[in-house]
């Protein structure tokens, strides 16, 4: 393990000059604020794993509710408030934030029988409305407005799903932050909300029958009183609501019996003939799908794919043929066809064969397959018919990310929106008769011009000499100095890309003169299977690598170093952060952990946690144990090393990744660390994973996050940025 000596006041200061080339005021000699970490007892838990005793002394931490942990994590966030405070800039910054923030936003606009239903933002609004239209092209009136839900914005719209004939629009609704959805049924027509309610919903969307009698949703039973944020969420079921109807008598459709861990996920095919289940254990992406012929009144499912070998995903159907997008022989996926008379695998046909890219997705859109592929981690759309002639591409701006293109059968038109890290998201609409395109929305930005940011791809080796993409994002003046102010985010997990996208948050940093690089990881889903499964269960440790390896990659091509480098990431990318600044503390100036997985011997004792073992692996299997216990953050925090500036986030709502991960992770870094460089636990109330966080929230949590990171490289202050403007002519773009 390396220990990465302090940084003396006369390089802090050298850096400090560099920095204010760039616009950004050094302040590296003002002294840290004195940090007296509140008292964790530390307890004699030990926890035999094939006989490998492994102490757990915060134990006590998971018990959320109780006094001392209440107690205790008061005291965090009274320290950390201070502290994060105290720093100088943090008017100016979170202004400038608020102005990069306030830019209009818009979902891309589909249509349900003769109305459009799309969202949109002003700007600064805490949650997106959701307006409804006859014709795209003309004026929209509100039909949810989730602002007037609430006064601090935490009530959040989750779920959409408008009947096929566009009369009714079901939504669901969460509190707090919690994954937990309340499902509600509104008129479209009068804007009133029917008397349906339905509770303890996660994890899915609803999909209407074709005849608007009701829909089908997820749901679990209800959790006992007062554990509803902590307790394991098991054996998840599909339930028919008949508009008008009591959800207690809503008859249940499917579930799984042979496991607690299966996510199920249903929809009504766009004819409204079959009902389509698909379900897999965990987050794995093999799954079986089972489907029910709604025009028979025996309601009898029938298992099209009886076992989870690969990943099947039913795009939909053409009379009896089911179209799906699968890995089964294509690790970057095709397309095939299943005719139900005889669904026999033998008898699957190729519409749309692997290709070079990664098939991300595809719908079925006025009698064509839209196809959506990552080239090198970034989009490329391609239209076909259903027999499989390429009928020509979507075009795209630029490398970036193009999503949408939902829509039925009927359609003649659709919609996607477009976004790069410097450019925020656009909504074009495709004309189906002749493929042309054209611009349906696009937003203007206050003090912000696009053309003055440049976004590079680079390819460097990871340890093992894998290639590993990153995305590096700066003003087009910005230069190799070894010196720029540097953030590096990454996921790499649940078989998820990280793929080019506008990013408030990333734009103010690099407006201000920072540098903004995205690391494509294994674990996710850039490559196809291969690339996701090398980076799961005993294999995780290239994830770490990978990471590594760009960090190091950033330093040797002087676009920084490590005293002007923060890492950071979310959920499945906390613990990235967590494991990888234990690997490596010398590697970067700061780390921020947020909502992080950092007990990997206990994430499946609370909420979803146990659907993670198919990425993770399970403490039950000895060689993964050992895997888990090699790299789990909690569990490798050692004493007499010099970590780098830690900011630790969670929210006090999140059921998803239980906050005791967070409060484990920071009581064991206090406690290793107690005189270095400040290790810090931010708790966001009334909040939860991140899912329906406020705008106020967010641009909080920023401010946050980019004033710890200015202290830890020794400065402070942004200043205002050059004045914006477009590359003269004969200028390199």
């Amino acid at each position: 393990m390396t220990v990465r000596p302090r940084l003396s006041s006369t390089c802090m200061g050298l850096l400090a000059a560099a920095l204010l080339a760039l616009g950004i005021r050094g302040s590296s000699s003002a002294p840290l604020p004195s940090l007296i970490y509140p008292a964790a007892v530390r307890d004699s838990q030990i926890d035999d794993y094939h006989g490998i005793e492994v102490p757990d002394p915060y134990r006590w931490l998971e018990d959320i509710d109780s006094q001392g942990t209440r107690g205790w994590v008061s005291a965090e966030e009274q320290l950390s408030r201070r502290f994060l405070d105290s720093i100088p800039g943090r008017t100016d910054l979170g202004e400038r934030l608020r102005r990069v923030w306030n830019f209009e936003r818009w979902s891309p606009p589909v249509r349900y029988g003769s109305a459009w239903l799309f969202t949109h933002n002003d700007g600064l609004q805490n949650q997106s409305v959701v307006y409804v239209t006859a014709d795209p092209a003309g004026a929209a009136r509100v039909l949810i407005d989730p602002n007037a839900l609430s006064p601090d914005g935490t009530v959040a719209l989750r779920q959409l799903a408008m009947s096929f004939d566009g009369r009714l629009l079901a939504y669901a609704l969460s509190d707090a932050g919690s994954d937990w959805q309340t499902w509600h049924v509104r008129d479209v027509a009068s804007g009133r909300d029917l008397p349906d309610t339905l509770r303890w919903s996660k994890f899915g969307d609803a999909s209407w029958r074709k005849d608007g009698t009701g829909f089908y949703y997820p749901a679990y039973d209800a959790p006992r009183p007062g554990q509803g944020l902590k307790s394991a969420n098991q054996y998840q079921k599909i339930y028919f609501h008949r508009l008008g109807t009591a959800q207690a008598s809503d008859p249940l459709i499917y579930t799984r019996k042979d496991s607690p861990d299966w996510i199920l996920g249903a929809k009504v095919t766009d004819d409204g003939r079959y009902l389509v289940i698909e379900a897999s254990l965990g987050t794995d992406p093999r799954n079986t799908v089972m489907l029910e012929d709604l025009t028979r009144r025996d309601g009898r499912l029938e298992p099209i794919i009886a076992a989870p070998t690969a990943t099947f995903d039913v795009i939909g159907n053409a009379g009896t043929t089911l179209l799906v997008r699968t890995d089964d022989g294509a690790p970057r996926y095709r397309i095939i066809a299943i005719d139900l008379t005889r669904s026999d695998p033998r008898h699957w046909r190729t519409v749309v064969p692997q290709g070079a890219g990664t098939l991300r997705s595809a719908t079925l859109v006025g009698g064509e397959l839209i196809v959506h592929r990552l080239q090198d981690a970034h989009s490329a759309v391609q239209r076909y018919s259903l027999a499989g002639r390429l009928l020509g591409d979507i075009a795209l701006p630029a490398l970036g990310t193009a999503q949408g293109f939902e829509g039925h059968e009927s359609d003649t038109q659709l919609y996607y929106s477009y976004s790069s890290f410097s450019t925020p998201p656009a909504v074009y609409r495709v004309d189906l008769s002749d493929g042309k395109v054209a611009l349906w929305r696009s937003p203007a930005l206050k003090d912000y011009d696009p053309e003055n940011y440049r976004t590079r791809q680079v390819f460097c080796r990871s340890k093992d000499g894998t290639r590993i993409p990153m995305f590096i994002t700066s003003r087009k003046d910005a230069r190799p100095s070894g010196a720029n102010p540097t953030i590096l985010y990454g996921y790499g997990g649940f078989n998820a890309p990280l793929t080019p996208s506008f990013s408030a948050l990333a734009a103010a940093w690099v407006q201000m003169g920072g540098v903004y690089a995205v690391a494509n990881l294994r674990g996710g889903g850039e490559y196809g299977r291969a690339w996701h499964e090398a980076g799961t269960k005993t294999h995780k440790q290239n994830v770490f690598d990978d990471f590594i390896a760009a960090a190091q990659y950033l330093s040797a091509s002087h676009w920084t170093n490590p005293r002007r480098l923060a890492i950071y990431g979310r959920s499945n990318g906390g613990l990235l952060i967590g494991a990888v600044e234990e690997q490596r503390p010398d590697i970067a100036a700061a780390a921020i952990a947020q909502v992080g997985v950092m007990d990997m011997l206990r994430f499946r004792e609370f909420t979803v946690g146990r659907a993670w073992e198919s990425d993770y692996g399970s403490v039950d299997n000895p060689q993964e144990f050992r895997a888990l216990y090699a790299y789990s953050p909690y569990h490798n925090v050692h004493a007499g090393v010099d970590y780098p500036a830690t900011l630790i986030m969670t929210g006090d709502h999140d059921d998803r990744v239980f906050p005791a991960h967070s409060f484990k992770f920071a009581a064991a870094m206090q406690h290793a660390d107690p005189h270095g460089n400040p290790i810090l636990l931010r708790v966001e109330t009334r909040a939860g994973h991140g899912q329906g966080l406020p705008t106020a929230k967010l641009i909080d949590q920023v401010v946050d996050i980019y004033s710890f990171v200015l202290r830890a490289f020794g400065v402070s202050e942004p200043q205002p940025p050059p004045a914006a403007r477009s590359p003269g002519r004969g200028e390199a773009p």
